[in-house]
């Protein structure tokens, strides 16, 4: 009895102590781990956007690429975020939905855009969809829902099309937890601010289409995928108030009716 007291000690010793070893040696740095997400984030992106240019028809006029682009443009240089890195892509579907993928794919529908009723509430939904790609909420998202081991999976090719297609869904057709979507809302505030476009039409975007008159709000996949629209714009609204700013329009008013105008007869 005693000599199996004895081995059962030594093995819970030799246990923390190799834990304790273990916990003496900077492993991120010694396996490069950093790269590794780096490069499973980038592969990631790459396996997901593959599936939906399959499966949608991506716009690629260039005059409504070079609109759109210029809109990210000010964005990025006014809030220090390396626009080349930003991968953006026009769908063309009827669908009103906006979402990001790993490794800085930004989607757009058409009929979202269609759907905004000037440049700033367009401006306010991508200021959303970078922040949330800015505070690697797509990352936090997919692991919490899909898990680490499926992803890591994915990247080296032993996950079905299936598994890939429920991930892709995941972003694009449900909501992030309700913190995660308060700061993506507050960040594109401070986007908007510091790229000296109004906010204010980005809660009226939130509060106009989630309102009880709307008629069109079971369409519009974006705002009703991120739940509970109008205490989203209230405290867009409220947490305004504290800021002041000066707003230009980034598009002449000839150039935002164009974009419209070529998505309608696209």
């Amino acid at each position: 009895m005693q000599k199996v007291i004895f081995r059962t000690l030594v093995i819970i010793a030799f246990f923390f102590s190799t834990w304790f070893i273990i916990n003496q040696f900077d492993w991120i740095t010694i396996f490069n781990v950093k790269e590794l997400t780096s490069d499973t984030e980038e592969k990631l992106g790459e396996i997901f956007w593959e599936m939906i240019e399959r499966n949608n028809d991506e716009i690629d006029d260039e005059d409504i690429i070079t609109i759109i682009d210029t809109l990210v443009s000010k964005i990025c240089t006014s809030n220090n975020i390396d626009q080349s890195r930003i991968k953006i892509h026009v769908l063309d579907s009827y669908e009103v939905n906006a979402y990001a993928l790993p490794d800085n794919h930004l989607i757009i529908f058409k009929e979202l855009i269609l759907s905004c009723d000037n440049e700033s509430e367009l401006c306010g939904v991508i200021c959303h969809e970078l922040a949330h790609l800015q505070k690697d909420h797509v990352v936090k998202k997919l692991v919490k829902e899909v898990g680490l081991s499926v992803l890591i999976s994915t990247t080296i090719g032993n996950t079905s099309p299936d598994i890939i297609s429920s991930s892709v869904k995941t972003l694009s057709s449900t909501a992030y937890d309700r913190n995660l979507e308060q700061v993506a809302d507050l960040t594109a505030v401070d986007y908007m601010i510091s790229s000296d476009i109004d906010p204010l039409p980005f809660a009226n975007f939130l509060s106009r289409t989630w309102g009880d008159e709307s008629e069109i709000i079971e369409n519009l996949s974006w705002v009703s995928t991120h739940p509970e629209a109008n205490a989203r714009s209230e405290y867009i609204i409220s947490y305004c108030e504290d800021y002041s700013w000066e707003s230009v329009e980034i598009l002449a008013p000839s150039t935002w009716l164009k974009l419209k105008s070529q998505l309608k007869d696209y």
